[in-house]
């Protein structure tokens, strides 16, 4: 079974090889990047990784009408890659498909559905914990506090991503794909027409796409500066921060799937080895530059002074989906 990750990267180096050695372990067989204005060598390792084998590089430099994401996925519905997969899924770095079923890999959770076309996975936010440093270690070992197995708000904490079988659909989407050819079946028919679980009830009994939106507070400043992915020029700030630090329960299942042996083969390879740790030293001297400057130092007191986010009761979330504005 070839099952293909398509992603989109700026400035994640120092992610980008625990990143790929779970997500190999887990099942996933070739992977499609796309990078764009990379300062700390992100391009540089992923032309190494593609002469190693597996995984396949495309630099989408800019302008762009909607973002470097959006342009990247209308490059990848045309690329052979896509059309070569048995299975695919648009995911980002900070997002990790975490299977509960089996030997944790995508066969046992596409054996669980065997006639679907598309495999919604719910986010589960995983907050920030009060960790302010980065250290260079794998983000699932760092952050192990998570949103509760049952979230009422807000429906952002729940929005989907979605494994899939590319020739059953025209179009890419970044939380699910477009333009079903036929009736595509999907695992959750209800997820079909939207990109967010309900909110009040448990989606993770089988599978999770682990999200750690936050990371360390230096990091954060750091994601800041880059913007996002899917709008050209968008920031993060409090609200984003907010609406992701959720850190009631502790959840280590992902690391149950060992990838220490992905990423030993990963790191025995001097060129990336040293591209790694080269990202690595950009990513904190980045965050040095940044506090010279009076708003981000601000931004920063603020993440130290935020406690995380308060998961709302039942009756609260209900009055905010029903208020309406006579």
């Amino acid at each position: 079974m070839k099952a293909l990750a398509i992603l989109t990267l700026r400035n994640e180096g120092a992610f980008l090889l625990d990143w790929l050695a779970h997500h190999r372990a887990v099942g996933f067989t070739d992977f499609l990047v796309f990078t764009n204005d990379c300062d700390d060598g992100t391009d540089q390792m992923l032309d190494r990784l593609q002469a190693l084998g597996g995984v396949t590089h495309i630099r989408n430099p800019g302008p762009w009408d909607q973002g470097p994401q959006w342009a990247a996925l209308h490059l990848a519905e045309r690329h052979p890659a896509l059309g070569a997969a048995d299975w695919a899924m648009v995911i980002d770095i900070d997002e990790y498909v975490n299977i509960h079923l089996g030997a944790r890999r995508l066969t046992d959770l596409i054996a669980a559905h065997p006639d679907a076309d598309a495999i919604p996975l719910t986010w589960r936010m995983f907050g920030n914990a009060g960790v302010v440093r980065f250290e260079d270690r794998p983000i699932p070992a760092a952050f192990t506090r998570a949103a509760p197995a049952i979230l009422h708000w807000p429906w952002r904490a729940l929005m989907v991503k979605t494994l899939f079988r590319p020739r059953v659909f025209r179009k890419l989407g970044v939380h699910r794909p477009k333009g079903g050819k036929g009736n595509p079946v999907w695992s959750d028919p209800r997820l079909g027409q939207r990109l967010f679980s309900e909110p009040g009830k448990d989606h993770y009994r089988q599978a999770q796409l682990n999200h750690y939106a936050l990371g360390s507070m230096e990091s954060y400043l750091v994601k800041c500066d880059r913007g996002r992915a899917n709008r050209e020029g968008a920031a993060f700030d409090m609200s984003y921060w907010c609406d992701r630090n959720f850190c009631d329960v502790e959840d280590r299942s992902l690391l149950a799937l060992s990838s220490e042996d992905a990423r030993a083969r990963l790191a025995a390879d001097p060129v990336l080895s040293a591209l790694h740790d080269a990202a690595v030293a950009w990513r904190r001297d980045r965050f040095a530059a940044l506090m010279r400057e009076e708003p981000w130092r601000a931004l920063f007191g603020r993440l130290l002074m935020t406690p995380p986010a308060r998961p709302l009761p039942a009756a609260l979330a209900e009055q905010i989906r029903s208020f309406r504005i006579e």
